[in-house]
């Protein structure tokens, strides 16, 4: 018997993550030209989503090649968090949060160094599914079919039993090419009724019983 699977993304899915125009606020406060702060920096957050380079480091690099003082620095990060953070999907992390003894949970993000940190003390979402896959952790990025991949090892599971869901169609169309079912990720009703699908179409995990 096979075990029926749910891998979620992080933001967009499980948090609102709307942008909140910190780039420009502080491209402004330092009187730089729209774009320079990714221009100076892509290198950085790129190094940050695949473990490349350390928190500490990500910082030290902001302050130099943005000019920032320390407590600059600090606004800076804390800003950058936020945006990150957003919020919590609440509706939709409750719907997870019921399903768990009805398949086996995970999540697959691409992430930046700290994220496992902040995501566990705000939302909890190691308490919520059974695995978290960051890029950042394991230095993959999706849509590389390796990180469908390290998800369904992490979880001992199949890709043709499992549905990805993800706000990205980049991404869909690669779990679909690893072999997974997947859903785009639009409101939480279309999502809730995907899920529901799947299941329906796939049997228990074994050994466990629905929760009532």
């Amino acid at each position: 018997m096979t075990a029926t699977c749910v891998i979620l993304d992080i933001g967009g899915v499980l948090e609102i993550t709307p942008e909140t125009g910190w780039v420009q606020r502080w491209e402004e406060r330092l009187e730089l030209p729209p774009g320079t702060v990714h221009e100076r920096m892509h290198d950085v957050w790129r190094a940050g989503s695949v473990g490349s380079m350390s928190e500490g480091e990500v910082r030290e690099q902001v302050a130099v090649r943005l000019g920032l003082d320390a407590l600059q620095c600090e606004a800076f990060m804390a800003d950058l968090w936020a945006e990150y953070l957003g919020t919590p999907n609440e509706d939709l992390i409750d719907h997870v949060r019921g399903l768990r003894g009805r398949c086996r949970l995970g999540i697959l993000s691409n992430s930046f160094v700290g994220a496992r940190e902040r995501e566990t003390t705000l939302y909890h979402f190691d308490e919520l599914v059974e695995q978290i896959v960051y890029s950042h952790e394991i230095g993959i990025e999706k849509p590389d079919l390796r990180a469908f991949e390290a998800v369904c090892a992490a979880l001992s599971v199949r890709p043709e039993d499992c549905l990805f869901i993800d706000d990205a169609s980049v991404n869909v169309r690669a779990a679909q090419e690893a072999g997974m079912q997947a859903h785009l990720f639009e409101d939480n009703a279309r999502t809730i009724t995907r899920i529901a699908a799947h299941l329906d179409a796939r049997p228990l995990v074994p050994g466990r019983a629905p929760i009532a």
